[in-house]
């Protein structure tokens, strides 16, 4: 996935209210917007590296977005939503061989009061698939975990996963792993132990566990390779 326009370096100076943060270009300093609702922990501190998206959109009050930012060994992906957009062109390049073989590709697939982020169906031999996708960012104890903040949210998608799969649909969580410098995943027990605990029954039930690595530059974030993953 490239950037429609070149990315602008920066360097960090805070980040506060959890979608703000200030960063600074040559001893000027100003306010980008962070698209992430996480804690963000491991993915930045004060002079970091970090790289801005622009809109020319008149109507937003600020109008660079915080993208990337380098811990001095990776670029980490912090713009949650890319997640999605990641996955949608995977799935549909083929990339990602668990998932091939589905003629559609539906988004925002309604289920109930809810939404699940992808519906795939028209497989010859599989039966229709719900995927569910994350934006992973935090490393812990060396690895990718997740969630870096406690997501009840994110326990009702596995619940509804669960629910899908005794249905008879097949049913999929994918993590996409936005840094470099891990190789294994795992749940962020010590965050959220339900989430862990739903992650370990929804496996145990049949919904599938799938992660992803970023490769990531500053001109682009492409396709990485799987990712081992542990429930315990």
């Amino acid at each position: 996935m490239k950037w429609d326009r070149p990315l602008t370096e920066a360097t960090l100076v805070k980040r506060y209210k959890r979608f703000l943060a200030d960063v600074s270009i040559k001893q000027e300093t100003f306010t980008v917007h962070v698209p992430n609702t996480g804690s963000m922990t491991s993915c930045w501190a004060p002079e970091w590296r970090c790289a801005l998206s622009k809109s020319d959109n008149p109507a937003r009050k600020m109008a660079h977005t915080l993208e990337l930012t380098h811990n001095g060994e990776t670029w980490i992906g912090v713009n949650t939503a890319n997640a999605n957009k990641l996955a949608h062109l995977w799935i549909k390049q083929g990339w990602i061989p668990e998932l091939t073989g589905y003629t559609l590709i539906q988004p925002e697939k309604k289920i109930g009061n809810s939404r699940i982020d992808f519906y795939l169906d028209g497989h010859e031999n599989l039966p229709s698939c719900y995927v569910e996708v994350k934006s992973v960012t935090l490393k812990h104890e060396g690895m990718a975990q997740f969630p870096d903040s406690v997501s009840e949210r994110g326990q009702k998608h596995l619940i509804e996963l669960m629910d899908l799969k005794k249905q008879g649909h097949r049913a999929a969580m994918l993590y996409i792993v936005q840094r470099e410098d891990v190789k294994e995943m795992r749940p962020a027990h010590s965050i959220d132990k339900k989430y862990g605990e739903l992650l370990k029954q929804a496996h145990a039930a049949g919904v599938e566990i799938f992660v992803y690595q970023c490769r990531i530059d500053i001109n682009e974030i492409g396709f990485g390779n799987s990712l081992p993953f542990s429930l315990e």
